[in-house]
């Protein structure tokens, strides 16, 4: 059978980006992280932040060790998700505001025009 590096890392970032943007208001953080180019630029932060585990697991084999992890690494890729957060949203704000729309503007997509 063959064998597989899994960073066993990753699906906890993954997860603490969704909880910490569940913190923040829908428009512009929810939104402009629901854009894969800039959730990925968010994991990849955190990534390179934090130490990393790996583990080699069978082909179709489960990563189990994700729940084995400290509460003090969980909250020390909480507080990188908030930071960079709000690090990536400045960084490409100008970019953000161009490509999607303000709440208060939404009313004006022509979905609304008819009910």
């Amino acid at each position: 059978m063959t064998k597989a590096v899994v960073n066993v890392t990753l699906p906890m970032v993954v997860e603490q980006i969704e909880t910490a943007l569940e913190d923040y208001p829908h428009y512009p953080y929810q939104k402009a992280f629901a854009i894969p180019d800039l959730r990925q630029k968010l994991i990849a932060y955190i990534l390179s932040r934090v130490a990393n585990s790996y583990t080699v697991l069978e082909e179709g084999e489960n990563c189990t060790t994700f729940g084995d992890c400290s509460s003090y690494r969980k909250l020390q890729i909480e507080n990188l998700a908030k930071q960079g957060i709000q690090e990536i949203l400045q960084q490409y704000w100008e970019w953000i505001v161009h490509h999607i729309p303000s709440e208060t503007e939404s009313g004006l997509a022509p979905s609304h025009w008819f009910g």
